[in-house]
């Protein structure tokens, strides 16, 4: 399967589709945008293991939890924002109160939403799902991550919640690397800061630790793609390496990734943290290289950050 040169929802498609013919019991349950992720090609070759519920998306996780009762494996798609706080009290009690076997799809995490605005661009949607008990969230980066996770995000026992792009991403990792669910990949090793991200921030952050290496300033790279269960041994780890930590996330700087990682730190290692992230803010109409200037999400951003972390190092 080609993996560098595609829309991620092709590769997302085509991982599916490869899957339903392994687990017979894998079945899709939608919300009337099947278009959008191109499931519409799991429907022509599934009829009959692809639900439609129309624009009903508390249905979609009810039907879907239905389903994973019986024994099927349901796996439902639809926008961020729909896909977590307009279904959170279903995804809640139907999903994980009763420890289901549902996986659910949010496209167009954060900014991604792009044009499509405010209404549609859930920058709260991990600190939704991050707070209910035993759900877990992944955030690949790029196709070749999300081909890695795909069959242990099938064979986890229990809610998976994905954030997922649709289209364009930065193609990060060779062909067939190996990833673990739950387990962080160091892209680059250095000795005065350690800099943690997640999705397309992964690529700000690579850009970053070019520019601050052109200024003798070393920093680690960690792509954490399973945002829960959070790998506390690498945070710890590179805290106890650096003494300094930058947190970069696509997602309010509040009950994200962030604030999962000062979590770890304050319990385990306090050490000094700068958070690169939406701050507080609701989103907008935009593409993406403005709404990335206007939320400071750039690499010039983390470098700004990076530099703010390590005069609080040296004050320490």
């Amino acid at each position: 399967m080609e993996l560098r040169n595609r829309q991620l929802r092709d590769i997302y498609v085509d991982l599916l589709m490869q899957a339903a013919e392994q687990y017979p019991n894998l079945v899709i349950v939608e919300a009337d945008l099947m278009k959008a992720l191109k499931t519409t090609l799991f429907q022509e070759k599934y009829p009959h293991r692809a639900i439609n519920v129309g624009v009903a998306e508390a249905n979609m996780i009810g039907v879907a939890a239905g389903l994973a009762n019986m024994g099927k494996l349901p796996f439902t798609h639809t926008f961020t924002p729909f896909a977590t706080r307009r279904v959170f009290d279903q995804v809640t009690l139907s999903v994980a109160y009763s420890k289901l076997n549902v996986k659910m799809v949010g496209s167009d995490p954060g900014i991604m939403a792009q044009l499509n605005g405010g209404t549609h661009m859930s920058l709260e949607d991990v600190g939704l799902m991050r707070a209910l008990p035993g759900m877990t969230i992944v955030e690949p980066v790029d196709g070749v991550q999300l081909a890695g996770l795909f069959p242990q995000i099938i064979e986890h026992k229990g809610p998976v919640y994905i954030r997922l792009l649709r289209q364009e991403f930065d193609s990060i990792f060779e062909d067939h690397q190996p990833f673990t669910l739950g387990k962080g990949v160091k892209l680059c090793d250095g000795l005065d800061v350690s800099i943690f991200a997640t999705g397309i921030m992964v690529k700000e952050a690579l850009d970053a630790q070019k520019l601050l290496q052109a200024e003798g300033i070393r920093a680690s790279v960690i792509n954490i793609h399973t945002i829960k269960p959070i790998d506390q041994d690498i945070i710890i780890q590179e805290a106890k390496r650096t003494k300094a930590v930058v947190v970069c996330e696509n997602h309010n700087i509040i009950n994200g990734l962030g604030s999962a990682i000062s979590e770890v730190l304050g319990e385990h290692y306090p050490t000094p943290i700068k958070r690169v992230g939406i701050k507080d803010h609701f989103g907008e109409v935009g593409k993406k290289d403005f709404l990335m200037e206007k939320f400071g999400l750039k690499a010039k951003h983390i470098v700004t950050a990076v530099k703010e972390v390590l005069l609080l190092k040296q004050s320490n």
